[in-house]
């Protein structure tokens, strides 16, 4: 197994942190790269997370004869929706306290469409953020010749040198950008509904109505049962939120496109904070932050959108 990517000096020994992205053409250059990346860190001793879609995540633990002592979670389920992905570093962090670790993901792959690579690129950018003064060495996988440009565009936005799969060495991304300016970038307009559009204007004392008008539109869906209510918990949260601290009103509009469901209020409240609801909160602290981050969990994908008109929350569910 190659260690070509491994003593590269982008990626330091393990004391502090590393964010570079990882070109790679096809499965047995994944394997090369990543797995000498995994292989390194289990032999340093350090705790490793690998959060890659199943069957790349199949075929690298399979190289490894199982486990390995590494952390395997696969990226298709675990960041279907990429604002799930903060709370999931942070809890294995949590666990792993002040020990330099490091952490393979791919959080756009070929099939992934707009609105979830805008995300991902989010999260991306939120990694060098929230990272940036712990010891973590990541590796992010991307499959460059499958990728569309822009995608591309937004790896070299969020990290700060890129390596080749196929070749010994880094190039620096002359277009890697301060985080929370990326943040704002990814900030694009939300496309409008392409057909019907069910709306109900809400205010304080119509959150029943809104569960009852979510139920009843969301049974002639092919959600299950159990999706159903997931999806109707999110809204009841965002609902919540628009009376507490969007004005006391908004209004929720509910429309569905091939393979998925889609649900937005509308307030006129504000939020600033790039890093809201992506963190499991403190059941005991006082400032609450609980309902953003239960949205993020429930949801497949979420999107928020703040302006001086006020503030869109978008949830979106996939018909499986």
């Amino acid at each position: 197994m190659t260690t070509s990517v491994l003593t590269d000096p982008v990626l330091p020994p393990g004391e502090s942190f590393a964010h570079p992205a990882l070109s790679y053409r096809d499965e047995p250059d994944f394997l090369r790269a990543v797995g000498s990346f995994v292989q390194d860190g289990l032999e340093a001793g350090r705790p490793v997370l690998v959060l890659v879609p199943g069957p790349r995540l199949e075929a690298l633990r399979d190289l490894f004869g199982g486990d390995g002592g590494a952390v395997w979670t696969d990226m298709a389920e675990a960041g279907r929706n990429p604002g799930r992905v903060l709370s999931l570093l942070a809890t294995f962090a949590a666990r792993r306290p002040g020990r330099p670790a490091r952490v393979v993901m791919e959080p756009i792959w070929p099939g992934r469409d707009r609105a979830e690579t805008v995300e991902a690129a989010r999260l991306e950018a939120l990694v060098n953020l929230v990272f940036a003064d712990r010891p973590t060495a990541f590796l992010c996988a991307y499959q460059e010749p499958a990728l569309p440009a822009e995608v591309m565009a937004l790896v070299r936005r969020t990290h700060p040198a890129l390596l080749d799969a196929g070749a010994r060495g880094a190039r620096e991304c002359a277009e890697y950008a301060d985080p929370l300016v990326v943040c704002a970038e990814c900030d694009v307009p939300l496309e409008e509904p392409p057909g019907a559009v069910a709306v109900l204007p809400y205010t304080d004392g119509d959150l029943a109505a809104v569960r009852a008008f979510l139920a009843g539109r969301l049974e002639g869906t092919a959600l299950s049962a159990a999706r159903r209510s997931d999806l109707v918990l999110a809204v009841t949260e965002a609902a919540t939120n628009s009376l507490r601290h969007g004005g006391g009103r908004g209004t929720l509009r509910m429309w569905s496109t091939p393979g998925r469901v889609h649900v937005e209020t509308r307030d006129t409240g504000r939020l600033d904070d790039p890093l809201a609801g992506r963190f499991r909160p403190d059941p005991t602290a006082a400032s609450g932050g609980r309902g953003l981050w239960m949205i993020n969990e429930l949801c497949d994908l979420v999107r928020i959108r703040s302006s001086a008109d006020g503030l869109v929350l978008r949830m979106s569910m996939d018909l499986r």
